[in-house]
């Protein structure tokens, strides 16, 4: 059986890194043929799941440095039909690509919002009076920059390779522990346990914007001695002050704890969605 693999692209993301790790770790443990298919942005990856152009895609969920990608968040919120099936930790180590001479020739430098920002004390101390211009991804203005010697963008050391550009200044990223955590995300029906999960991730909202509304949920997980890696909120987009929170739980969701708990939070909770349990696998830098 072959597999296409939703990312976002053009070729040469770290996205795409991102697959086609997965990817080969398909073929290598599960001997499944798959196909990488590239999207303009990750709510297109994620669509193209739940319209069955692709089975699976590999979204970027939360940065070491710049924390949560929203979009992804937002989008199985809203995608019910979509589950979590594996977690990938993958290193950044961001480069400058360019053509320019030298570092002072450059007057813009192009890149995803999030690589921008995880390179902005670089960018201040090297680069102070370039335009910092946001693209859709990081490898969207490769294809400018030989037209353009006065540009710039931030991206990896393969996409300099595959689009035959020279890079200008590697490791340039302001953290070198820079690392982004990537879902695989499939449709419900096609759910497979690949691993033993180690993880649950889940979302709700509560009843009311009252107080204690949150820390009754939360103290759910307190009373059991659940951890949570991550909790964060994101507009329900209904009414200002209205929030969803996103809690990243270390446990798998088939435990006895984990069915304690869902028990409980069911009733404290207005809406209750389980994107997935899962384990996590580490990229090699």
């Amino acid at each position: 059986m072959s597999l296409a693999i939703a990312h976002l692209g053009p070729a040469g993301t770290y996205s795409e890194q991102a697959a086609s790790f997965y990817l080969n770790w398909l073929k290598t443990n599960q001997g499944t043929d798959a196909t990488l298919s590239a999207y303009p942005t990750i709510v297109k990856s994620l669509q193209a799941v739940t319209t069955e152009q692709t089975q699976i895609a590999v979204v970027p969920v939360e940065n070491s440095i710049e924390g949560s990608v929203s979009m992804t968040m937002d989008s199985l919120w809203q995608l019910d039909s979509l589950r979590i099936q594996q977690a990938l930790v993958l290193p950044i180590n961001h480069v400058l690509i360019s053509c320019a001479d030298s570092w002072d020739k450059i007057e813009t430098v192009f890149s995803h919002p999030q690589a921008l920002a995880q390179c902005q004390q670089w960018l201040a101390k090297f680069l102070p009076n370039a335009n910092l211009i946001p693209s859709s991804s990081t490898t969207e203005a490769l294809e400018r920059i030989p037209q353009i010697p006065t540009t710039a963008a931030i991206s990896s050391h393969r996409a300099a390779q595959l689009y035959n550009l020279p890079i200008l200044a590697s490791e340039i990223n302001d953290y070198p522990e820079n690392c982004t955590r990537f879902w695989v995300v499939a449709q419900a029906s096609q759910e497979q346990e690949l691993f033993t999960p180690t993880h649950t991730s889940l979302a709700f909202s509560t009843p009311a914007n009252i107080p204690g509304a949150l820390v009754k949920a939360l103290e759910v997980f307190a009373h059991l001695g659940i951890n949570l890696s991550r909790i964060e909120s994101r507009p329900t987009k209904r009414s200002l002050g209205e929030y969803l929170f996103f809690l990243d739980i270390e446990a798998p969701v088939n435990s006895t704890l984990m069915a304690s708990a869902l028990a409980e939070l069911t009733s404290c909770t207005e809406v209750l969605k389980i994107f997935g349990s899962y384990s996590v696998l580490t990229v090699s830098k």
